[in-house]
């Protein structure tokens, strides 16, 4: 097992006790991590590398497993389109000095039409404002998701039309064009990138390659330390694709394991809380495109496309319905038109600016803490001051309702209690043991609470409170002629409730009966997702989660102990989708059918049956037989052939290079960090090209190279959790016996760091960049060693992130220390990453605080344009993109 980008020991310890587990029956575990911590100590293997460049470090594997042909060449044939080629005239980071064809300097982004396969066009036009088959400008900003959802970009045809060489060996091949990619990610570049000994890095190739085969395969573990980076999505991809090759996927013991660090976050974008989409990863309508149903479904599927996205038609009408109701008809295109649509970047870190910049007037807060847990606390809390009206819904008073009395503006005079214009109303959360539901878990696992006491005084469930919002909104609007108001009026509110009176609570059986979705006239609940139609026949509120309320049976709440059935545990809660424990697992058995080997046997092919079987839910056509060949003009499921194992996918293969989805290139490519004390060894591209930056005076940048003065910020900054504190601390700082554990916030210094700026263990020193300053205890400690660097020693300091002004403990918050730049496909901070300095003693307040930075700033030469010059590749013009430029 690896685990990077992890500390799993401490953020997930009750998955980690299964990793425990793993290792006393015989498994080896190996941490690669820029801190020694209890998830290292618990390892057979540590190793050690500069936050900020674990795709050096997987590039690395990837190339010493294509150098030496250690691929699962097998699998890799049949079931990845390592075989397919790339259309002539796509150049890569070799021929562009670490930029793909199609770069745009002015916008910083990329055209992809060069990224396609050879003979495989587009089936949609661009609408966002552009013609024939090429991407606009809309189209480029657009994520993967806001684009075409989970599906990623249709494609014309099916694997037949699509150029391939089986033998592997045309250079336009992907698998060609990967290793030419990889192949100067040697053990000596990792080793000057990361600062990763060469013997601890071929340590690790070799037991992952050994331990990847027909008999044996190698789970991959990561969290936020690879999620909260501008490259984020490309560190998944970079494991993905090592895994592929490998043939870790679909496979029992194998996988890319996503930890999620609360009890539904999985759940919370299974049915999301994001801008840009819908329930079952759906994307938002976008203004200006998606004029109708109809155009929608064309930019979202391709009619000859393979797969499941295919039924996508049924997936988005049976939404409308759940939405809407009767009001829904095909005649008004089931409600499309009363969608809202979206026309950009509308995530957290723009919306917060827009409060700064008054054009945001109300704010909902419901189980997060922006104050204290999100990048950039200070205009956060800056944001908030500035607005009309804010709710917050939360166990105890946290930081972000009281921001504008007690927050550390106050003390500098940035915020002033008495003309602080924001009025803000808190409501009293009830917690999980106060109310029945479920929880998505990490694997994808719905899981039915019960309600274990009755919330205490005018604490509510969330459920609760929308439902009577709604109620109350709709009562409000019923006589409204008003166009903005019809979507409110047409929506279906008739959630059954329990008990009586004004304020009954609704019934969270019912919502998931009919987020499983139903039969319109009978009300009947469907089977699964294969069951839902695109005629207005049923109804689901979530078609992955279509089969959780089969047969009327609350599924998520079955509890059948393991020694009672079989070894995958089907009968304790419920797996998305289809209750199958393992995505893409037709690719456990080979071409024809047969498990890899008896040890590692899942699912296989059952000739004498004619269907698929095995221990767990077969993740494929029940009875589509490994040698099938559709016809041509073949759809959706139908058009999988015997051999396409990955039946979301388009072509049904998993893809080592992206021809279309990532915003950021077809390849993942090591970038600097926004903020880094080194330059980037591989090309004169620095940073992420498509990194969005928000170049804003309330929002500055430390100096990266090739700008001058980073030495004023010489360290690396790190932040991760604790397992005493839970995330901003709302909920662990009220209670005595936890902040008892953890009272104080600290900062982890290597011996020598301390020796150089002369910080003495459990002292104080306060951590420096150019947005805040911040005051821990230090501790002195060998977990946070000096990297060599290309020949020079970069320190590294740690801090936890979970202290703020309220609560038993107090402290300064961490976050403060970051500024706010964001990943292109899915608009998630650099957080993990930054770049600072670490001074002795307390740190200044108030107005000598505010002149410490200053001048700080002033000395590093900080302005609004500094970090803004994205592209800095050779034969690029070096534009900055602030936010009066752009």
């Amino acid at each position: 097992m690896i685990i990077m980008g992890s500390n799993m020991a401490e953020a997930h310890p009750v998955g980690f006790q299964w990793v425990v587990e793993a290792k006393s029956r015989g498994a080896r575990v190996i941490h690669i991590d820029p801190r020694f911590t209890r998830t290292s100590a618990l390892a057979d293997t540590f190793v050690p590398l500069r936050a900020g460049t674990d795709i050096a470090f997987l590039g690395g594997v990837i190339n010493h497993v294509l150098t030496h042909d250690l691929d699962f060449r097998e699998y890799v044939r049949a079931y990845t389109n390592a075989a397919f080629l790339v259309a002539e005239g796509f150049e890569d980071t070799e021929d562009l000095d670490g930029l793909f064809s199609g770069y745009d300097a002015e916008t910083g982004t990329y055209g992809r039409d060069l990224w396609q396969y050879e003979s495989a066009e587009q089936a949609r036009t661009e609408r966002e404002g552009g013609e024939g088959g090429g991407d606009s400008a809309m189209d480029q900003e657009r994520t993967s998701p806001m684009g075409h959802g989970a599906a990623g970009a249709p494609l014309s045809g099916t694997t037949g039309d699509i150029a391939q060489d089986p033998t592997l060996q045309h250079p336009r091949c992907v698998f060609q064009i990967l290793k030419r990619h990889f192949s100067r990610y040697t053990p000596e570049m990792v080793e000057r990138i990361c600062g990763t000994l060469p013997g601890q890095f071929r340590e690790v190739c070799e037991a992952w390659t050994a331990n990847s085969n027909r008999e044996r395969t190698t789970a991959l573990v990561y969290s936020v330390g690879w999620t909260q980076h501008s490259v984020g999505a490309q560190y998944i991809r970079a494991g993905s694709i090592l895994q592929l090759l490998l043939g870790n996927i679909g496979r029992p013991g194998g996988g890319v394991f996503a930890l999620r660090g609360h009890a539904s976050i999985q759940g919370s974008t299974d049915i999301p809380t994001l801008f840009n989409l819908l329930p079952g990863y759906l994307p938002m309508p976008t203004a200006g495109s998606h004029e109708d149903l109809p155009t929608y479904l064309d930019d979202l599927r391709s009619p000859t496309q393979k797969g499941y996205w295919a039924g996508a038609d049924a997936y988005l009408v049976s939404l409308l319905k759940e939405y809407f109701g009767d009001n829904a008809t095909e005649g008004n295109g089931y409600g499309f038109d009363w969608l809202p649509r979206i026309n950009g970047d509308h995530g957290t870190y723009r919306t917060v600016m827009d409060m700064v910049d008054g054009k945001v007037f109300g704010y909902f807060l419901l189980g997060q803490n922006p104050a204290v847990g999100s990048a950039h606390g200070k205009l956060q809390r800056l944001g908030m001051a500035n607005l009309d009206w804010l709710v917050v819904r939360d166990l105890a008073m946290i930081e972000s309702a009281t921001f504008w009395k007690d927050s550390p503006e106050v003390e500098t005079g940035e915020i002033v209690p008495e003309m602080c214009r924001t009025e803000v109303f808190f409501f009293p959360a009830a917690s999980h043991v106060e109310k029945e539901g479920t929880f998505t878990q990490t694997q994808r696992m719905l899981q039915w609470r019960e309600k274990a006491v009755e919330p205490v005084g005018d604490q509510r469930s969330e459920l609760w409170f929308f439902y009577h919002l709604g109620r109350m909104i709709r009562e409000r609007l019923a006589g409204s002629t008003d166009p903005r108001d019809e979507p409110v009026q047409k929506l279906d509110w008739s959630y059954a409730v329990q008990g009586g009176g004004a304020w009954p609570e609704p019934s969270a059986q019912d919502v998931l009966r009919r987020i499983n979705g139903y039969r319109t006239d009978t009300g009947e609940p469907v089977g699964g997702y294969t069951e839902l139609a695109a005629d207005g026949s049923t109804a689901c509120g979530c078609w992955i989660y279509s089969g959780v309320f089969a047969d009327g049976v609350n599924q998520a709440a079955r509890r059948v102990a393991h020694a009672e059935q079989g070894p995958y545990d089907a009968e304790w809660g419920w797996t998305w989708p289809s209750n199958r424990r393992v995505l893409y697992n037709r690719a456990s058995a080979d071409p024809e059918g047969r498990p890899w080997s008896e040890r590692k046997k899942l699912v296989w092919w059952d000739a004498e049956q004619g269907e698929w079987t095995g221990d767990d839910v077969p993740d494929f056509p029940k009875k589509t037989p490994p040698g099938f060949v559709p016809p041509e003009d073949a759809t959706g499921p139908d058009a999988l052939r015997g051999d396409d194992a990955f039946i979301m996918q388009a072509d049904g293969k998993a893809w080592l290079f992206a021809p279309h989805g990532m915003l950021d290139g077809p390849l993942p490519t090591h970038y600097e960090p926004h903020e880094s004390p080194a330059r980037n060894l591989l090309y004169g591209q620095q940073g992420n090209p498509t990194r969005k930056v928000y170049g804003r005076l309330d929002n500055p940048s430390n100096p990266s190279p090739p700008e001058a003065h980073r030495e004023v910020f010489p360290f690396v900054l790190t932040a991760a959790r604790l397992t005493e504190h839970h995330t901003a601390g709302g909920m662990s700082r009220q209670l005595p016996y936890l902040a008892e554990l953890q009272p104080e916030l600290f900062v982890e210094v290597s011996p020598e760091l301390a020796r150089i700026r002369g910080l003495s263990h459990l002292g104080y020193a306060h951590v420096v960049t150019s947005r805040a300053a911040v005051e821990a205890r230090v501790v002195v400690t060998d977990r946070m060693a000096p990297l060599r660097i290309d020949g020079e020693v970069v320190h590294q300091v740690w801090l936890p992130y979970h202290w703020g002004g309220s609560g038993l403990v107090t402290g300064d918050v961490v976050n403060d220390l970051l500024g706010v730049v964001t990943d292109a496909n899915v608009f998630i901070q650099e957080s993990k990453v930054a770049t600072c300095d670490v001074r002795p003693g307390h740190r200044p307040r108030g107005a000598a605080l505010t002149a410490m930075l200053a001048e700080t700033r002033a000395r590093a030469g900080v302005t609004i344009e500094t970090g803004t010059t994205i592209a800095t590749a050779a034969g690029v013009p070096h534009l900055q993109h602030t936010e009066e430029s752009s």
